[in-house]
Protein backbone atom coordinates (compact mmCIF):
# COMPACT_ATOMS: atom_id res chain seq x y z
CA UNK A 1 0.00 0.00 0.00
CA UNK A 2 1.14 3.07 -1.26
CA UNK A 3 1.85 6.21 1.45
CA UNK A 4 -0.02 8.44 -0.15
CA UNK A 5 -2.78 6.50 0.57
CA UNK A 6 -1.86 6.06 3.95
CA UNK A 7 -1.43 9.57 4.82
CA UNK A 8 -4.93 10.22 2.97
CA UNK A 9 -6.61 7.54 5.25
CA UNK A 10 -4.74 9.29 8.41
CA UNK A 11 -6.13 12.62 7.35
CA UNK A 12 -9.30 11.08 7.34
CA UNK A 13 -9.95 9.74 10.30
CA UNK A 14 -8.20 12.76 12.26
CA UNK A 15 -10.67 14.80 10.01
CA UNK A 16 -13.46 13.03 12.32
CA UNK A 17 -11.79 12.79 15.63
CA UNK A 18 -11.40 9.27 15.56
CA UNK A 19 -9.55 7.47 18.21
CA UNK A 20 -5.96 7.04 17.84
CA UNK A 21 -6.10 3.19 18.80
CA UNK A 22 -8.83 3.48 15.91
CA UNK A 23 -6.69 4.99 13.68
CA UNK A 24 -3.58 2.07 14.47
CA UNK A 25 -6.24 0.07 13.91
CA UNK A 26 -7.86 1.22 10.55
CA UNK A 27 -4.41 1.63 8.79
CA UNK A 28 -3.01 -1.61 10.23
CA UNK A 29 -6.00 -3.97 8.62
CA UNK A 30 -5.92 -2.03 5.54
CA UNK A 31 -2.18 -3.17 4.88
CA UNK A 32 -3.04 -6.37 6.15
CA UNK A 33 -5.69 -6.54 3.42
CA UNK A 34 -3.01 -5.16 0.82
CA UNK A 35 -0.22 -8.15 1.58
CA UNK A 36 -2.82 -11.07 1.52
CA UNK A 37 -3.83 -10.03 -2.21
CA UNK A 38 -0.34 -10.01 -2.88
CA UNK A 39 0.16 -6.00 -2.53
CA UNK A 40 -2.30 -5.15 -4.96
CA UNK A 41 -3.86 -1.59 -4.56
CA UNK A 42 -7.23 -1.23 -2.76
CA UNK A 43 -8.59 0.36 -5.93
CA UNK A 44 -8.05 -2.10 -8.05
CA UNK A 45 -10.00 -4.42 -6.06
CA UNK A 46 -13.20 -4.41 -4.57
CA UNK A 47 -16.12 -6.60 -2.49
CA UNK A 48 -15.21 -10.08 -3.87
CA UNK A 49 -11.47 -9.82 -2.51
CA UNK A 50 -12.98 -8.17 0.84
CA UNK A 51 -14.83 -11.39 1.02
CA UNK A 52 -12.07 -13.71 0.53
CA UNK A 53 -10.12 -12.05 2.79
CA UNK A 54 -13.03 -11.80 5.78
CA UNK A 55 -13.94 -15.31 5.19
CA UNK A 56 -9.93 -16.10 5.37
CA UNK A 57 -9.95 -14.18 9.00
CA UNK A 58 -12.84 -16.46 10.03
CA UNK A 59 -11.71 -19.79 8.19
CA UNK A 60 -8.02 -19.72 8.42
CA UNK A 61 -7.46 -17.16 10.75
CA UNK A 62 -10.18 -18.41 13.18
CA UNK A 63 -10.53 -15.29 14.84
CA UNK A 64 -13.38 -13.93 16.70
CA UNK A 65 -16.72 -12.33 15.23
CA UNK A 66 -15.10 -8.95 17.13
CA UNK A 67 -11.85 -8.94 15.36
CA UNK A 68 -13.81 -9.78 11.93
CA UNK A 69 -16.00 -7.06 12.47
CA UNK A 70 -13.65 -4.21 13.04
CA UNK A 71 -11.58 -5.35 10.04
CA UNK A 72 -14.60 -5.21 8.13
CA UNK A 73 -15.36 -1.77 9.33
CA UNK A 74 -12.01 -0.70 8.23
CA UNK A 75 -12.11 -1.94 4.76
CA UNK A 76 -15.75 -0.35 4.59
CA UNK A 77 -14.18 3.21 5.67
CA UNK A 78 -11.43 2.77 3.27
CA UNK A 79 -13.64 2.54 0.53
CA UNK A 80 -16.74 4.99 1.60
CA UNK A 81 -14.92 7.69 2.96
CA UNK A 82 -10.80 7.52 1.51
CA UNK A 83 -11.49 6.04 -1.89
CA UNK A 84 -14.81 7.31 -2.61
CA UNK A 85 -16.31 3.99 -3.63
CA UNK A 86 -19.68 2.10 -2.37
CA UNK A 87 -17.97 -1.35 -1.52
CA UNK A 88 -20.67 -4.27 -2.43
CA UNK A 89 -19.71 -7.45 -0.42
CA UNK A 90 -21.15 -10.45 -2.83
CA UNK A 91 -23.11 -11.55 0.48
CA UNK A 92 -21.03 -15.29 0.78
CA UNK A 93 -18.79 -13.62 3.99
CA UNK A 94 -18.56 -16.45 6.39
CA UNK A 95 -18.83 -14.90 9.60
CA UNK A 96 -16.79 -15.76 12.80
CA UNK A 97 -18.96 -17.43 15.41
CA UNK A 98 -20.49 -14.82 18.17
CA UNK A 99 -19.27 -15.99 21.72
CA UNK A 100 -20.91 -14.78 25.03
CA UNK A 101 -17.94 -15.08 27.79
CA UNK A 102 -18.37 -14.15 31.68
CA UNK A 103 -16.60 -10.89 32.94
CA UNK A 104 -13.44 -11.65 35.52
CA UNK A 105 -14.56 -9.43 38.70
CA UNK A 106 -11.97 -9.10 40.82
CA UNK A 107 -11.92 -9.55 43.86
CA UNK A 108 -11.05 -6.22 46.56
CA UNK A 109 -8.23 -9.09 48.14
CA UNK A 110 -6.70 -9.78 44.75
CA UNK A 111 -6.81 -6.46 43.92
CA UNK A 112 -5.67 -5.43 47.56
CA UNK A 113 -2.64 -8.59 46.57
CA UNK A 114 -1.88 -6.68 42.85
CA UNK A 115 -1.12 -3.51 44.38
CA UNK A 116 1.03 -4.40 46.74
CA UNK A 117 3.12 -6.04 44.28
CA UNK A 118 3.49 -2.58 42.64
CA UNK A 119 5.58 0.57 43.84
CA UNK A 120 5.58 4.40 42.77
CA UNK A 121 3.68 5.49 39.74
CA UNK A 122 3.11 2.08 38.84
CA UNK A 123 0.92 1.28 41.36
CA UNK A 124 -0.57 5.16 41.86
CA UNK A 125 -1.81 4.43 38.01
CA UNK A 126 -3.16 0.70 38.97
CA UNK A 127 -5.31 2.36 41.67
CA UNK A 128 -6.57 5.41 39.46
CA UNK A 129 -7.55 3.02 36.87
CA UNK A 130 -9.70 0.23 39.45
CA UNK A 131 -11.14 2.98 41.73
CA UNK A 132 -12.27 5.63 39.38
CA UNK A 133 -12.61 3.45 36.25
CA UNK A 134 -10.83 5.54 33.80
CA UNK A 135 -9.50 3.36 30.77
CA UNK A 136 -5.50 3.05 30.34
CA UNK A 137 -5.45 6.04 27.56
CA UNK A 138 -7.43 8.02 29.26
CA UNK A 139 -5.79 8.12 32.92
CA UNK A 140 -2.17 8.57 30.94
CA UNK A 141 -3.69 11.42 29.17
CA UNK A 142 -5.12 13.51 32.39
CA UNK A 143 -4.06 16.91 32.75
CA UNK A 144 -3.35 18.62 35.94
CA UNK A 145 -6.89 20.84 35.34
CA UNK A 146 -8.84 17.67 35.39
CA UNK A 147 -7.91 15.81 38.31
CA UNK A 148 -10.18 17.74 41.21
CA UNK A 149 -8.94 16.28 44.42
CA UNK A 150 -11.22 19.13 46.96
CA UNK A 151 -14.49 17.54 44.87
CA UNK A 152 -12.57 14.29 44.39
CA UNK A 153 -13.51 14.02 40.71
CA UNK A 154 -11.62 13.64 37.62
CA UNK A 155 -12.88 14.62 34.40
CA UNK A 156 -12.26 12.47 31.22
CA UNK A 157 -11.71 14.87 28.23
CA UNK A 158 -12.53 13.23 24.75
CA UNK A 159 -13.23 9.89 26.31
CA UNK A 160 -14.94 7.01 23.71
CA UNK A 161 -16.97 7.80 21.32
CA UNK A 162 -15.45 11.50 21.96
CA UNK A 163 -17.40 11.92 24.92
CA UNK A 164 -16.42 14.36 28.29
CA UNK A 165 -17.36 12.81 31.60
CA UNK A 166 -16.96 13.15 35.03
CA UNK A 167 -16.17 10.00 37.12
CA UNK A 168 -14.57 9.72 41.47
CA UNK A 169 -11.88 9.93 42.65
CA UNK A 170 -11.01 7.60 45.70
CA UNK A 171 -10.66 9.41 48.56
CA UNK A 172 -7.60 7.01 49.70
CA UNK A 173 -5.70 7.69 46.66
CA UNK A 174 -6.04 11.75 47.48
CA UNK A 175 -2.88 12.32 49.60
CA UNK A 176 -0.84 9.76 47.37
CA UNK A 177 -1.74 11.38 43.97
CA UNK A 178 -1.24 15.37 46.31
CA UNK A 179 2.15 14.29 46.33
CA UNK A 180 2.69 12.95 43.03
CA UNK A 181 1.73 16.31 41.66
CA UNK A 182 3.49 18.24 44.19
CA UNK A 183 6.45 15.90 42.74
CA UNK A 184 6.21 16.36 39.34
CA UNK A 185 4.91 20.23 40.18
CA UNK A 186 8.69 21.15 41.32
CA UNK A 187 10.46 19.35 38.19
CA UNK A 188 8.14 21.36 36.25
CA UNK A 189 9.05 24.41 37.63
CA UNK A 190 12.58 23.75 37.53
CA UNK A 191 12.64 23.07 33.83
CA UNK A 192 10.55 26.53 33.15
CA UNK A 193 13.32 28.31 34.75
CA UNK A 194 15.81 27.04 32.50
CA UNK A 195 13.33 27.78 29.75
CA UNK A 196 11.73 24.41 28.81
CA UNK A 197 8.52 22.93 30.65
CA UNK A 198 6.12 22.84 27.40
CA UNK A 199 3.54 20.52 26.88
CA UNK A 200 1.80 19.44 23.79
CA UNK A 201 -1.60 20.72 23.13
CA UNK A 202 -4.96 19.50 21.51
CA UNK A 203 -6.11 20.95 18.41
CA UNK A 204 -5.33 24.41 18.10
CA UNK A 205 -5.62 25.56 21.62
CA UNK A 206 -1.85 26.36 20.98
CA UNK A 207 -2.72 28.85 18.42
CA UNK A 208 -5.64 30.39 20.68
CA UNK A 209 -3.46 30.66 23.51
CA UNK A 210 0.28 30.33 22.73
CA UNK A 211 1.53 30.60 26.50
CA UNK A 212 -0.64 27.39 27.98
CA UNK A 213 1.74 24.68 26.68
CA UNK A 214 3.66 26.10 29.88
CA UNK A 215 1.35 26.73 32.51
CA UNK A 216 1.13 24.05 35.06
CA UNK A 217 -3.00 23.29 35.00
CA UNK A 218 -2.17 21.94 31.49
CA UNK A 219 0.66 19.48 32.18
CA UNK A 220 0.14 16.06 32.39
CA UNK A 221 -0.32 14.40 35.24
CA UNK A 222 1.81 11.16 34.37
CA UNK A 223 4.54 12.68 32.46
CA UNK A 224 6.67 9.29 32.24
CA UNK A 225 6.85 6.47 29.13
CA UNK A 226 4.74 3.75 30.81
CA UNK A 227 4.44 0.81 28.58
CA UNK A 228 1.13 -0.83 28.37
CA UNK A 229 2.42 -4.28 28.41
CA UNK A 230 4.10 -3.35 31.77
CA UNK A 231 0.82 -2.52 33.41
CA UNK A 232 -0.74 -5.73 32.17
CA UNK A 233 2.36 -8.07 33.50
CA UNK A 234 2.57 -6.03 36.68
CA UNK A 235 -1.65 -7.05 37.45
CA UNK A 236 -0.40 -10.56 36.58
CA UNK A 237 1.95 -10.99 39.61
CA UNK A 238 4.37 -8.16 39.28
CA UNK A 239 6.58 -6.59 37.06
CA UNK A 240 9.47 -8.20 35.34
CA UNK A 241 12.17 -7.90 33.03
CA UNK A 242 11.54 -9.11 29.62
CA UNK A 243 13.74 -9.94 26.57
CA UNK A 244 11.79 -8.78 23.99
CA UNK A 245 13.79 -6.78 21.11
CA UNK A 246 12.65 -3.25 20.77
CA UNK A 247 10.95 -2.42 17.71
CA UNK A 248 12.87 -0.04 15.85
CA UNK A 249 10.75 2.79 15.87
CA UNK A 250 13.97 5.33 15.75
CA UNK A 251 15.21 3.76 12.64
CA UNK A 252 17.56 0.83 14.29
CA UNK A 253 16.88 -2.26 15.82
CA UNK A 254 18.18 -3.13 19.88
CA UNK A 255 18.26 -6.31 22.04
CA UNK A 256 17.77 -4.39 24.69
CA UNK A 257 15.48 -5.60 28.20
CA UNK A 258 12.51 -3.02 29.27
CA UNK A 259 13.25 -1.54 32.71
CA UNK A 260 11.60 -2.12 36.16
CA UNK A 261 11.85 1.63 36.63
CA UNK A 262 10.45 4.44 34.98
CA UNK A 263 12.45 7.60 33.89
CA UNK A 264 11.93 10.65 35.52
CA UNK A 265 10.55 12.54 32.95
CA UNK A 266 9.72 11.81 29.07
CA UNK A 267 12.24 14.48 27.27
CA UNK A 268 13.48 14.89 23.50
CA UNK A 269 16.86 15.63 22.12
CA UNK A 270 15.83 15.97 18.41
CA UNK A 271 12.87 17.85 17.05
CA UNK A 272 11.61 19.38 20.42
CA UNK A 273 13.04 21.20 22.99
CA UNK A 274 15.15 19.04 25.41
CA UNK A 275 12.94 19.91 28.48
CA UNK A 276 9.80 19.71 26.24
CA UNK A 277 7.22 17.34 28.52
CA UNK A 278 5.06 14.59 26.55
CA UNK A 279 2.36 12.35 28.13
CA UNK A 280 2.95 9.10 28.91
CA UNK A 281 3.16 6.40 26.21
CA UNK A 282 1.81 2.97 25.74
CA UNK A 283 4.12 1.69 23.52
CA UNK A 284 6.79 -0.66 25.25
CA UNK A 285 10.32 0.96 24.69
CA UNK A 286 13.93 -0.70 26.50
CA UNK A 287 16.26 0.95 28.33
CA UNK A 288 18.84 2.02 25.44
CA UNK A 289 16.05 3.33 23.82
CA UNK A 290 15.09 6.03 25.79
CA UNK A 291 15.36 9.78 25.12
CA UNK A 292 16.20 8.82 21.41
CA UNK A 293 13.14 10.10 19.79
CA UNK A 294 10.04 12.41 20.15
CA UNK A 295 7.57 10.77 22.05
CA UNK A 296 4.78 13.37 21.38
CA UNK A 297 1.54 12.67 19.97
CA UNK A 298 1.81 11.90 16.33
Amino acid sequence: MGQKLVVRMRRTIRARHYSRRTEQAYVAWVRRFVMFHGKRHPADMGGAEVEQYLTSLATEGRVSAATQNQASSALLFLYREVLGRELRLPGGVLRAKVTRSLPIVLTQKEVQAICRQLHGVYRLIVVVLYGSGVRLLECLELRVKDVDLARREIRVRRGKGGRDRVTVLPAMICAELSAHLNRVRVRFERDVATGGGGVAMPDAVDRKYPHASREWVWQYVFPLRVSTGTLERGSHGGITYTKRPCNGRFGRRCSGRESRSAPRATRSVTRLPPTYWSRATTSARCRSCWGTGTSGPR
